[in-house]
């Protein structure tokens, strides 16, 4: 069934960045007619053509030239640039009966508006995942978040089980809450991160090697959090409830104080959400 929809779905991709390669690529490799790869300037173009792979290079086109006859255009743009390309796009083709996506987190389908009036179904249909410089993650397993038009949220479905993601809706009201959870996830878990490799590099430890050797023991909580829970993968003074060592942590990271901040911060998470023992002296000393 999903091989046949493949088939015959034609897709277009507006800004061909991180993301939108990644989905042309994936697109591509799941049976999908992606026929144009749509770049905002010749400018750009000619500035970025290189980082496509050979099988997408016959498909690279500029907004001018695009003909906009797919039966799914994915807006790849910005946040920002959103509710401008809709409105850019309105004229440029008729909209009845095909479907636009969008792919922020943090904007519902309603940023797709004025082509909704044009008869357009819309959705957002935004990845749970981080896309860098340097890095094209596969899709497969990778969540999907759906907001829209009832049709659109249908054939969004569709394609992302084709590509192997996993595919949930977010109501609308929800959409901020959700993208608040990824940034939490990817962003902030690096600034976590870099603060903990500040921490390192006052003992004495190389930045590089604080990285290197972070990383065995952040994989296996990482592995413990996904096969036995938060509460079993909790391990460390908390769980013990030894107030006498997090007293030592907080005055030893007083010189670094956005380690320190990062330190207060989760530890009163923990004292919220998981097991601990000797609770109220812990929260006694968290509450300076």
């Amino acid at each position: 069934m999903l091989a046949g929809v493949a088939s015959k779905l034609s897709i277009s991709i507006v800004g061909p960045g991180r993301l939108g390669q990644a989905l042309a690529e994936n697109l591509v490799g799941a049976g999908y007619a992606v026929g144009e790869i749509v770049f905002p300037s010749v400018r750009s173009l000619r500035k970025n053509r290189r980082n496509l792979s050979r099988r997408l290079w016959n498909r690279a086109t500029v907004i001018d030239q695009a003909r906009f006859d797919a039966d799914l255009v994915w807006l790849c743009v910005p946040d920002g640039r959103i509710q401008k390309a809709a409105q850019n796009l309105r004229s440029v083709t008729k909209w009845k009966n095909k479907v636009v996506f969008h792919s922020s987190g943090a904007l519902t389908s309603d940023a797709l508006q004025p082509l909704r009036k044009q008869g357009a179904s819309v959705a957002s249909a935004h990845p749970l995942m981080s896309f860098v410089h340097g890095s094209q993650p596969d899709l497969k397993n990778v969540p999907f978040a759906l907001e829209g038009d009832p049709a659109a949220v249908r054939m969004a479905r569709q394609i992302i089980k084709s590509l192997g993601g996993d595919a949930f809706v977010v109501r609308k009201q929800d959409k901020t809450r959700y993208h608040a959870w990824g940034t939490l996830l990817s962003p902030l878990l690096l600034s976590f991160m870099v603060a903990a490799e500040q921490v390192a590099r006052a003992t004495g430890i190389s930045a590089k090697d604080a990285r290197k050797r972070m990383i065995p023991i952040t994989r296996q909580t990482l592995s413990n959090y996904a096969s036995i829970g938060p509460a079993g993968a909790f391990s460390g003074p908390l769980v013990r409830g030894d107030a006498a060592v997090v007293r030592e942590h907080l005055e030893a990271l007083k010189g670094i104080p956005e380690a320190h901040a990062v330190y207060i911060a989760s530890a009163r998470a923990a004292l919220r959400h998981l097991p601990v023992r000797n609770r109220k002296q812990l929260e006694k000393l968290l509450k300076g």
